[in-house]
């Protein structure tokens, strides 16, 4: 994987045309989705569609007068600093909030990467294709915001809730998750394994905290933040570790209660409200329905509950 540092021109513009490509693409199936239900919605999503190949091709022009025909091949999953952009058919649920909510994500990250391309390219030509760009994908963030079916928001609020769920919330959540789910199978081992409070309870400190160690490093490392307006990588990482370390702990906690029962017993009904908090936070800032969510999380965090079970009691 490239940085975005490391491209040249001539990958950058390469990079751009793949950029317009997809999102001209995501357009079209956020068009096709809603043409039966929300006409008009797919109607703003078919013009942006239209707009989004308009830039392709004033690209592709530029790209053929400095460089010629033969294009490098290089896409958003092959530079670091992109988010990944998940296929429509996925979502179980689809509709004009969701899509105006992507479609604004989308139009952040193509204006900082114009912005960001245009400041670091030297000739003139291209500078200022990657300026106009820039300032166009500025107005379509506006028109994303409004093809929201629901009632319009004051735009810098939203903006501000915006930046919020990217810097702190989604961090904080993949930490959570990450440290509720992932150290249940040590912990549970080592209370069945060793019938003893205070070895379990070190068990689950070691697993909470080098899991938070791991998850911040990880999420710090994953992206500068420069494209994708996710805020500064350390801060991002210091979110994610703690609350990675918070999810592990906080059922850890319990076996300072030297009777193994008792600890054990309300170690379980901790697990279950830490499943509930993220659940609902994933429901309430991530869209996801609430049986999705629920089912989701109880799953995975059951599996990984009977692993330890398992093991602890071979």
């Amino acid at each position: 994987m490239r940085t975005f540092d490391s491209l040249d021109a001539r990958e950058i513009l390469a990079l751009a045309i793949s950029l317009e490509e997809e999102d001209a693409r995501i357009y079209e199936s956020f068009a096709d989705a809603l043409r039966s239900s929300h006409p008009k919605q797919a109607e703003g999503y078919e013009k942006l569609r239209k707009e989004e190949d308009g830039h392709r091709h004033r690209l592709l022009e530029l790209y053929q007068e400095r460089y010629g025909s033969s294009m490098p091949l290089i896409r958003r999953q092959d530079v670091k600093g992109f988010v990944s952009r998940k296929s429509i058919w996925l979502a179980r649920s689809f509709g004009p909030d969701a899509a105006s909510r992507e479609a604004e994500t989308m139009e952040i990250e193509t204006r900082r990467f114009y912005e960001q391309a245009a400041q670091r390219t030297r000739d003139a030509g291209i500078r200022q294709l990657l300026g106009d760009l820039a300032e166009e994908e500025r107005h379509h963030e506006r028109t994303a915001e409004e093809l929201s079916a629901s009632p319009m928001e004051d735009f810098d609020a939203k903006g501000r809730k915006r930046l919020f769920i990217l810097q702190v919330v989604q961090p904080g959540l993949a930490g959570l998750m990450d440290g509720s789910v992932s150290t249940l199978a040590p912990l549970f081992a080592a209370a069945l394994a060793t019938r003893h409070s205070w070895q379990t309870f070190l068990v689950g400190v070691a697993a909470s905290l080098g899991a938070g160690i791991s998850m911040g490093f990880a999420e710090a490392l994953s992206d500068d933040g420069s494209l994708t307006g996710r805020g500064r990588p350390w801060t991002r990482g210091g979110i994610c570790g703690l609350m990675t370390a918070l999810g592990g702990l906080g059922h850890a906690l319990p076996y300072l209660i030297p009777d193994i029962k008792t600890a054990t017993t309300l170690a379980i009904a901790v697990v279950l409200v830490e499943l509930g908090i993220i659940s609902w936070i994933r429901h309430r800032y991530m869209d996801t329905p609430w049986p999705s969510a629920l089912l989701q999380i109880v799953i995975g965090g059951l599996l990984v509950f009977l692993t330890g079970v398992l093991i602890g009691s071979s």
